[in-house]
């Protein structure tokens, strides 16, 4: 059996979309091959492939202990991508900076979520025949539509207006999230129920936490905070929702927008560069908070669009399906253990 050491704390922290890929990942490769994997999970014992999910000291201080075999990071981000999320002072940022590159640059091959890191991490000093480009991905099992029966029968154990158009956005509360802009639009439409699944993962070292948290301890009658929810439960809120709107300024490969795709929730995104190259053609794009009004209106009374919208979502749930990236992993796997 191929040896395979997982090290991660990515489930350490709730609310991270981080975690919530490398729990599919595991559940994948347990489920489908455990009988050519013997995995395990932050054991230091001599592996054929160590593949590191989080970058934390002492897996940096790992990768120089023998008996590694060949080391893979899986990149969630770039330090560029940590604006707007949390708040790290200088001359610590800087620091910080540096240790995520110098965690990449030890790897032996290098797997990134979103195929606009390529040229990052080339540019930064990593060989473009060291990374390789796989996609997220949701389970269908724990992610699917509901019939309309049971969406009435969630609303109502929710407490939600039955016919009230809803929208739902998901994933930690800041600034990067574009929650702000989540907030502009509810206060704009009070006829229309909106929610935020998600809390504030990193406490008070998120950016924009102390304006964030007045409006979250005291929202507007039609804008709904539940915290963060666990992942079983998620699936409830998808379904509950007739639009999935995720107002980022900057996103890596939203595992929110998969699970919302899987669930056949219509998804409205901002136009960003990095959704063009994995998700194009299935989802509703807006430059900003005042198109996204625009879009919302037009969408909330427009039937049609709605079933189009919901229509893509399932066709690019098959894209991103466990059958497929089940295919992806285990080829990649067999070929690294092959190159150590």
């Amino acid at each position: 059996m191929l040896k395979i050491t997982m090290f991660s704390a990515a489930d350490k922290v709730k609310g991270q979309g981080v975690g919530s890929a490398y729990l599919e990942l595991i559940g994948l490769l347990k489920e489908r091959f455990g009988d050519e994997f013997d995995i395990k999970i932050n054991r230091y014992r001599r592996s054929q492939i160590s593949h590191y999910h989080t970058i934390n000291f002492p897996f940096f201080l790992s990768t120089f202990l023998p008996g590694r075999g060949r080391k893979i990071g899986y990149v969630h981000f770039l330090p560029e991508t940590l604006e707007g999320s949390i708040k790290i002072p200088q001359p610590f940022r800087a620091i910080f900076y540096w240790y995520v590159l110098a965690f990449y640059k030890r790897m032996d091959h290098i797997v990134v979520v979103n195929p606009s890191f390529v040229s990052k991490l080339e540019a930064s000093g990593i060989s473009r025949g060291k990374i390789t480009y796989i996609p997220n991905f949701v389970s269908k099992d724990e992610f699917h539509e509901f019939s309309a029966d049971k969406i009435k029968d969630l609303r109502a154990q929710y407490h939600f207006d039955q016919d009230k158009f809803m929208v739902l956005g998901t994933g930690q509360i800041q600034e990067r999230k574009g929650v702000n802009d989540f907030i502009t639009l509810a206060k704009q439409n009070p006829s229309v129920q909106f929610v935020w699944a998600g809390g504030f993962s990193f406490g008070r070292i998120t950016d924009g936490y102390a304006e964030l948290k007045k409006v979250v301890d005291n929202p507007p009658a039609n804008l709904r905070f539940p915290g963060i929810v666990d992942r079983a439960e998620l699936v409830n809120y998808y379904n509950m929702a007739d639009l999935f709107l995720l107002p980022s300024y900057n996103e890596l490969f939203p595992m929110s927008v998969l699970e919302a795709f899987s669930c056949g929730t219509p998804v409205l995104l901002r136009d960003l560069d990095l959704y063009r190259s994995i998700i194009d053609g299935y989802y509703e794009a807006a430059d900003d908070v005042d198109d996204m009004q625009n879009k919302l209106i037009m969408l909330k009374d427009n039937p049609a669009g709605m079933k189009f919208l919901h229509d893509k979502s399932l066709i690019a749930s098959q894209r991103y399906s466990e059958d497929h990236l089940a295919e992806i992993w285990h080829r990649f796997y067999l070929q690294q253990a092959k190159e150590d």
